[in-house]
């Protein structure tokens, strides 16, 4: 298994419910702290943790309702758009004082792959590899290797 990483595509790690809500593709705004993002694909990585209290949000619930909150795996695959300073007016999910991580063109896997990472990360080539079998249309952008 090749170990080599990738540059045309990262890996951004959320809690759940809230990586859940990325990929239905109701929630395109993620709050970071910093704006330190680069734009372009990214694996969604649903993290180990999940946030009790978020599940109690009527508008968290009504998007995930029916849906396995997976964790420790990639779940989907998303343009991050636009990163900007946020009021919290931009859409519901947005949180002011944060930064809003701007999600589009979510592609979700139909089957959750296995995967251990943290922050803005780049994955492996096998990653990827198994991603590709999932969304075979999936590619390095024009211009990038």
């Amino acid at each position: 298994m090749s170990q080599t990483r990738v540059d045309w595509i990262r890996g951004i790690t959320v809690r759940q419910p809230w990586a859940t809500c990325l990929l239905t593709g109701e929630k395109t705004i993620e709050n970071r702290p910093s704006p330190g993002w680069p734009l372009g694909l990214y694996l969604l990585h649903a993290g180990l943790a999940v946030e009790g209290a978020a599940l109690r949000l009527p508008l968290v619930a009504t998007t995930i309702r029916g849906r396995q909150l997976e964790r420790g795996a990639v779940i989907g695959v998303a343009r991050l758009a636009d990163v900007h300073a946020g009021d919290g007016r931009c859409t519901p999910w947005a949180e002011p004082g944060r930064f809003h991580l701007v999600f589009a063109d979510v592609q979700e896997l139909a089957l959750p792959i296995p995967a251990g990472a943290l922050g803005p990360w780049k994955p492996s080539e096998d990653l990827v590899d198994q991603v590709r079998l999932q969304l075979p249309d999936l590619h390095a952008p024009e211009g990038t290797s």
